[in-house]
C-alpha cells in the first residue's frame, strides 16, 4: 500500500473532544512501549520518539528545536513523524508535524485539565505567549467554553498580541495577579527557572505544566510541588528525564510515591480530583505514544474526509 502523506489540510477536520476520546481508548490498550533520544547543542535540541503500542502500530517523531529561530521569523520547533502499520510494520503515513505537535501537546493537557479542573473553573491564566499558549487557549475553549483567558509573558508585547488575537482574553503584567486570580494555570514557557512560586497558589487551582522539556528545566517551584497533588501523563517519560520533577526528585523535595496518577491509571479511577480545595499539577511529558495516539487519530479523520 502506498503511504499517505496526511498535510495541513486535515485539521479543519480535528476535533479536541474526539481527541481526548483517541487518548482515553490509547490508554486502555498495552502499555506502550517508548524510546527516547535526545542530542543537546545548547541552547537547539534534537528530539527522536519512537512508540509502539500493540494494536495501534508504531510511530516515530524526530523534532528540532531552535529557541533562537523566532528572532528570525522562522519557527522554532521543526520535524517529521512517520506512522507505520501494526500489522507488517510497513510505512502507513508521513503526517504532519506541526499538526501532531500542536494537537499532541494540547490534548495532553486538555486530557489532565478534564479529569483534574474543577467543571466549574471559569478563568483561566495562559504563562507564556509562543505557539503552545495560543494553542492551549484554543483547547481549553472546547471544555470550558464560557471561561475568560489572561495571558502574562516575559515579553508584555507577545503577551497583548496574543489577547488581541483571541476573543475573552486579555494581558496581565502581573504574574503573581494572574496565577491568584486563575483557576487553571498553564505554563507554557521556555524557562530554566521556576516562574510560578508556590505561595501564589490558592485552593482549587489545577495547573498543567508544558513548557519545561529538558533535564535543567522547570517553571514550579519546590513549593508548589510539596503543596499540590501531582500527577503526570506518563512516569516513564518524566520523572526522570524532565527537570520538572527529575530534580526535586533528585533533592528529596519530592518522592516517587508523591506522584498519584498518570494516563494509564486513569481506567481505574486514580487519575482524579479528590476534594474541591485540592491543588493538582500535571505534569505534560508529550511521549511519543501520544504523539502515535495523535496521528492515528490524524490519519482516520484525514481518510473519513477522503485526503488519503
Amino acid at each position: 500500500m502506498t503511504p499517505v502523506i496526511v498535510g495541513p489540510d486535515v485539521e479543519t477536520q480535528l476535533d479536541w473532544r474526539e481527541l481526548l476520546v483517541a487518548f482515553e481508548a490509547g490508554h486502555r490498550l498495552p502499555r506502550a512501549e517508548i524510546a527516547d533520544s535526545f542530542l543537546y547543542r545548547d541552547p537547539d535540541t534534537l528530539l527522536s520518539r519512537a512508540a509502539w503500542i500493540d494494536g495501534l502500530g508504531s510511530a516515530v517523531k524526530t523534532a528540532t528545536i531552535f529557541p533562537r529561530n523566532p528572532a528570525a521569523a522562522r519557527p522554532m520547533i521543526n520535524g517529521a513523524v512517520t506512522l507505520f502499520s501494526d500489522t507488517d510494520g510497513t510505512l502507513e503515513a508521513i503526517v504532519d508535524f506541526h499538526i501532531v505537535t500542536r494537537w499532541k501537546t494540547a490534548g495532553d493537557s486538555l486530557y489532565a485539565a478534564s479529569l483534574l479542573a474543577r467543571p466549574e473553573s471559569r478563568r483561566i491564566t495562559i504563562v507564556g505567549a509562543g505557539t503552545v499558549g495560543a494553542s492551549m487557549i484554543d483547547a481549553y475553549r472546547a471544555l470550558f467554553p464560557e471561561a475568560d483567558f489572561t495571558v502574562w509573558n516575559r515579553s508584555a508585547a507577545a503577551a497583548r498580541d496574543l489577547a488581541g488575537r483571541s476573543p475573552r482574553t486579555r494581558a496581565e503584567p502581573d504574574l503573581e495577579a494572574a496565577v491568584r486570580g486563575a483557576d487553571i494555570i498553564c505554563t507554557a514557557t521556555m524557562a530554566r527557572e521556576p516562574v510560578i512560586q508556590g505561595d501564589w497558589l490558592e485552593p482549587g487551582q489545577h495547573l498543567d505544566l508544558i513548557g519545561a522539556y529538558r533535564p535543567d528545566m522547570r517553571e514550579v517551584d519546590d513549593t508548589a510541588l510539596r503543596r499540590a497533588t501531582l500527577f503526570v501523563d506518563s512516569r516513564d517519560t518524566t520523572l526522570d528525564h524532565i527537570g520538572e520533577l527529575k530534580i526535586p526528585l533528585a533533592q528529596g523535595v519530592i518522592g516517587r510515591d508523591d506522584i498519584r496518577a498518570d494516563f494509564y491509571d486513569v481506567a481505574a479511577g486514580r487519575f482524579v480530583r479528590e476534594t474541591p480545595d485540592q491543588i493538582t499539577i500535571a505534569k505534560n511529558g508529550g511521549g511519543a505514544h501520544l504523539d502515535l495516539m495523535t496521528a492515528r487519530y490524524v490519519l482516520e479523520k484525514a481518510r473519513a474526509a477522503g485526503n488519503d
